[in-house]
């Protein structure tokens, strides 16, 4: 049986906050495991809804790590430019035996070279735009293509985490961690997905990204530029 004694999440400013906790609170109940905060440098990073989080590892002191996850959120802009962050992720990913993403985050591996031909998913605004990095884009809430895993937006990351555990440890882990959690969503409303939500709350959430889907093409046609190059 495959074991995980080496996760990392790779933190950044700006990320969301749930994009990491939600995994994070799932994959801290494999025995045995050691979870590593890994950032540019030790230390607080931001996330995008106020609170810091405190990177416990920097990229030089990280140990060769079994999983890797990178969550979403603003801060994935810069991320996709920073030449540290993606030497990171690609050193990383040669002997990592999971190269997982939550959200956005699946932007950052497209960046560092690592969804060229391989099926995946994220958020669903930004769903369209993962072709961009070569990769074949799949509308489901969690995509397994190999060692990659990838999660759809923010609240997925559980259920990606759930799916990790689930397939590496079996159905009775899996179901003690979701369990423990009291993970079983009952939502007032039913707005979850595109397809669900009526045509006024959609525009609304459209109108609310537009700024943000501009800048954030710009930064990705200019990252994949010079990937192809």
């Amino acid at each position: 049986m495959t074991t995980l004694r080496h996760i990392g999440f790779l933190l950044f400013d700006d990320l969301t906050q749930l994009d990491f906790t939600g995994p994070l609170q799932v994959l801290t109940r494999i025995p045995g495991a050691k979870v590593h905060l890994v950032a540019r440098a030790a230390g607080p990073v931001r996330t995008d809804c106020g609170p810091f989080i405190l990177a416990d590892t920097s990229f030089q002191d990280c140990p060769q790590l079994d999983l890797i996850c990178v969550p979403g959120g603003w801060g994935v802009d810069a991320a996709m430019e920073d030449a540290a962050t993606l030497a990171f992720l690609r050193r990383q990913a040669e002997g990592a035996q999971f190269i997982t993403s939550v959200c956005t985050g699946a932007f950052v591996l497209g960046a560092a070279g690592l969804l060229a031909g391989r099926k995946a998913t994220t958020h669903w605004r930004y769903h369209s735009a993962l072709s961009r990095f070569g990769a074949e884009p799949v509308r489901e809430r969690v995509v397994r293509d190999g060692n990659l895993f990838t999660g759809g937006g923010v609240t997925a990351g559980i259920d990606f985490a759930l799916t990790i555990v689930k397939e590496l440890y079996g159905d009775g882990v899996a179901q003690a961690v979701q369990l423990g959690l009291e993970y079983d969503p009952h939502p007032p409303v039913d707005s979850g997905t595109p397809e669900k939500a009526s045509a006024l709350v959609l525009d609304a959430v459209e109108s609310r990204f537009a700024p943000r889907w501009e800048a954030f093409l710009q930064v990705v046609d200019r990252v994949a530029d010079t990937a192809d190059a």
